[in-house]
């Protein structure tokens, strides 16, 4: 019974574990960070707050006018037959033609639709800006991982480097396990020759005429001219040191300036979190191309369907052709509707009286009709409103085209970042295997360190680029994305927006 509890605690606890590392990163993910952004950008917020603002007018455009209401005192009564007048009162309700207030509210709607479609703009393009720092970040951090590699490699290097050049003045061979190399075998050491040389000399000098022994001391004299030369080689394995501890340097000074772009690079992805400028921002040590499969015809129909420029324009036709039917429905005569209340005193004098109708209080109903008598001014507005409607057309087909031509120059420049990962993954595969088969020569004698610090630079120099060709693989498909329009965050944010704003 014990071992039943210890193990479903010990389940129950491995749960919780894997639960908490599962949220901790989705909560620093990219589709995170782009939710918080969409939340906390001023620029959203105050687009969002302007439709919101936008669909206040629908009920304004739907109203009727106000009542009028006219209050007239006079200062001394004027005498009528039955009375002397004091004040009169009149109230005048005004009404437009039939279908007017329609056509308004219709108009409000579609330019509250314009408003939105500005919003989702604004929003799709701090999206694309989310995604292109984030790739821009982690094309950073690669750099960097791939400048703390190669310096690994030249610190192997360099203590590849100080062990020949320590087994070249002592005259030993060395095992070295820092690359993957084959072992050389060494001669004989320089001591056993020393010795056997001097035996012999001192056996020639005295078997050997004079003129024997003078050629004999031209042979010492190259020999020393020999050991001169190994002197030199000396020297110059020190060099190969000294070289390496430059490239060194260099790849030092490149980490430092990377860590320095990342921290502005930080700053400025907050910024569009809204955040503040030191916020910590977990960044992937690896990164690849997102998986994207592009349909040119299917991505033209989500265009023309869901692009949030297109449908401005398509707003700004409809509304223009609401106030077409406005303008139309404005020309026509408007009717009022009144009531005239005056009130009267009685008067003393009894001739013109005529019995209950002395001081009694007079009530008149008021119908008022306007007449749209200039009628040019009325077919200027009509022709004005279909003019613009026709502009829209125009603009939509112009606006169509761009979006069109923009999508095949991304498609261009996603196949283009396509190849380029393929070929600079391969380069750098077989510049890895060329750079150990060099190291292997380098350590043989058959080659020197000028071609070795060659290919390691060659090596960096592919891997800075199939990063780049990553980062910008992956920006162009979010350019793509954007182009249709982010819909996948878009209905997550929506919810968020309309159920707390």
């Amino acid at each position: 019974m014990n071992r039943l509890k210890i193990r479903y605690i010990t389940t129950l606890l491995f749960t919780i574990t894997m639960f908490g590392a599962i949220y901790s990163q989705n909560t620093d993910s990219l589709k995170q960070y782009v939710e918080i952004a969409g939340l906390n950008n001023p620029g959203v917020i105050a687009d969002f707050m302007t439709y919101k603002a936008t669909l206040q007018k629908v009920p304004q455009a739907g109203a009727y006018q106000d009542p009028e209401f006219e209050i007239g005192f006079f200062l001394e009564p004027m005498e009528l037959i039955g009375g002397k007048q004091v004040a009169q009162f009149k109230l005048m309700q005004m009404f437009p033609w039939f279908g007017t207030k329609k056509s308004a509210q219709n108009e409000a709607v579609y330019m509250a639709k314009i408003a939105f479609e500005k919003f989702r703009n604004t929003r799709d393009n701090l999206y694309l800006q989310v995604y292109t720092q984030w790739y821009v970040l982690c094309n950073l951090q690669q750099q960097l991982n791939n400048n703390r590699e190669n310096k690994i490699l030249l610190n192997q290097l360099e203590q590849l480097s100080m062990r020949k050049f320590s087994s070249s003045s002592t005259g030993q061979t060395t095992t070295y396990s820092s690359f993957p190399i084959t072992k050389s075998t060494s001669s004989k050491t320089s001591s056993s020759r020393s010795s056997k040389m001097s035996e012999m000399t001192s056996m020639d000098k005295e078997n050997t005429p004079a003129s024997v022994q003078s050629s004999k001391t031209t042979s010492m004299s190259s020999s020393n001219s020999m050991s001169g030369e190994m002197s030199n080689k000396t020297s110059g394995g020190m060099s190969n040191v000294l070289r390496i501890q430059l490239e060194i340097a260099e790849l030092d000074n490149n980490i430092e300036s990377i860590i320095s772009e990342m921290k502005a690079e930080k700053a400025k992805f907050n910024v569009f979190l809204n955040r503040s400028s030191d916020s910590e921002i977990q960044i992937p040590n690896t990164f690849a191309a997102i998986p994207f499969l592009f349909d040119t015809e299917k991505f033209i129909t989500a265009i023309e369907e869901q692009n949030p420029m297109l449908s401005i324009i398509n707003e700004e036709k409809n509304a223009y052709k609401a106030k077409t039917e406005l303008d139309k429905k404005m020309s026509y005569p408007m009717f009022g509707i009144g009531l005239q209340y005056m009130l009267n005193n009685k008067t003393n004098m009894s001739a013109f009286a005529m019995g209950n109708m002395n001081g009694k209080d007079m009530v008149m109903p008021m119908v008022s009709v306007s007449i749209p008598l200039y009628r040019n001014k009325y077919k200027a507005q009509q022709r004005e409103s279909k003019l613009l409607q026709q502009a829209s057309k125009e603009k939509y087909a112009d606006t169509y085209n761009q979006l069109t031509a923009e999508l095949y120059q991304s498609k261009h420049m996603l196949d283009d970042a396509s190849r380029k990962i393929i070929l600079y993954k391969k380069q750098t595969e077989l510049a890895k295997t060329t750079y150990n088969l060099i190291v292997q020569e380098f350590v043989a004698g058959k080659s020197d360190l000028t071609n070795v610090i060659q290919v390691q630079r060659q090596l960096l120099n592919y891997q800075l680029k199939a990063s780049e060709a990553v980062a910008n693989y992956n920006t162009m498909v979010a350019s793509i994305q954007k182009l249709i329009s982010f819909k996948n965050t878009e209905k997550n944010t929506n919810a968020i927006y309309y159920g707390n704003k």
